[in-house]
């Protein structure tokens, strides 16, 4: 089967992440998968190697200087549409909303639903909705949201995880990183990541021996308010944060097996593939109070209520008290979610659709 993975960008997001696995999964399984996407900032290739079995299109997109952020994906979905033609495919599958506008007739992966205020941004929303003929979500807290906002049915397929990746790296970690002791959070600082919550939350454990380490935040949206409002915050509480950015892919288990906690107090979310790594290393986790989390972590998390008192005493019950049951449940979940099951999954509903 001739197969189109469609994604917005070739940086570490979660739903580039769930691409490129899917992808090289796929082609596990003998097809034929080419994912497309648009090089950003001058890539030509992915933020990590990916599987030469799986093919590659990177159509080049030059950073415009000032480009407003609804002015850059509406690009953005020109670019890709001029680029892609989607009849050489038996299955077009996109993976966000930037690929679904520009993919024409496809399958669309719902990750998580956004609340745009931008007309041309939520008009954008809308259509990568509506207009596919056929729906996956990563969890059924998602398909739920699906089904009751747009009375769209879709199937639930969830992520999976290299489990073995992060566990090797656990085994391998003697936790004497000079940022030791630490919280460690992936996925940069944005609202719908609670940023500002994780900062309050930190300085209320007043444990000033652990640091609080953020990873990530590669992204389209301009969040540079919100960010100095958290700089701002930050020195407000008289917290220093270490600020990492985006952390090469290599390096990226050993930062997280080294973790005391993983914290991920996200007020969004369509599934949890950082913390789900995390798991898998054997780090506690800490969560917001989501159903998205209940859903898939069960009883291997430590669920905190959305704000800093909740989060600050779950982030101290973390450090403080030892759960080897907990940890061991978490490591035999993590090894359940696996993508060759995710592929095997996609592939019998591409093979429904025919």
């Amino acid at each position: 089967m001739r197969i189109a993975l469609l994604s917005y960008s070739t940086k570490p997001r979660g739903g580039v992440v769930h691409t490129l696995a899917l992808a090289e999964a796929l082609a596990e399984l003998g097809q034929d998968v080419t994912v497309w996407s648009l090089g950003r900032g001058g890539d030509t290739t992915f933020f990590r190697r990916v599987d030469p079995r799986v093919r590659l299109a990177v159509v080049p997109f030059p950073d415009v200087p000032g480009e407003s952020v609804g002015a850059r994906i509406l690009r953005s979905i020109a670019v890709l549409r001029e680029a892609f033609d989607g009849s050489l495919y038996d299955v077009v599958h996109a993976q966000d909303c930037i690929s679904a506008n520009a993919a024409g007739r496809c399958v669309r992966t719902v990750h998580h639903l956004d609340n745009f205020t931008t007309p041309e941004l939520a008009a954008c929303h809308e259509r990568a909705i509506v207009e596919p003929y056929a729906h996956i979500c990563v969890s059924a807290a998602v398909a739920g949201e699906l089904a009751d906002c747009w009375g769209l049915k879709a199937t639930v397929i969830p992520n999976g995880v290299n489990a073995a990746r992060f566990a090797a790296a656990a085994a391998s970690s003697s936790r004497t990183s000079r940022l030791s002791p630490y919280i460690l959070t992936v996925g940069g600082i944005e609202p719908r990541k609670g940023s500002i919550d994780l900062l309050h939350g930190y300085a209320q454990l007043a444990r000033p021996d652990v640091r609080l380490v953020i990873a990530g935040g590669e992204t389209l949206f301009d969040y540079r308010p919100y960010r100095a409002t958290w700089e701002a915050t930050a020195r407000e509480l008289g917290v220093e944060p270490v600020v990492l950015g985006p952390v090469d892919d290599e390096l990226l288990p050993s930062l997280v097996a080294g973790a005391d906690v993983f914290a991920f107090p996200s007020v969004r979310e369509g599934f949890g593939l950082a913390p789900l790594e995390a798991l898998a290393a054997g780090v506690p986790l800490v969560v917001s109070d989501l159903p998205v989390f209940r859903e898939i972590f069960r009883d291997t998390a430590i669920y905190a209520e959305v704000g800093a008192t909740s989060l600050a005493e779950a982030l101290g019950t973390a450090l403080t008290v030892p759960a080897p049951e907990r940890r061991t449940r978490g490591e035999e979940l993590a090894a359940t979610y696996t993508w060759d099951a995710a592929a095997q999954a996609h592939l019998a509903f591409y093979q429904s659709l025919t």
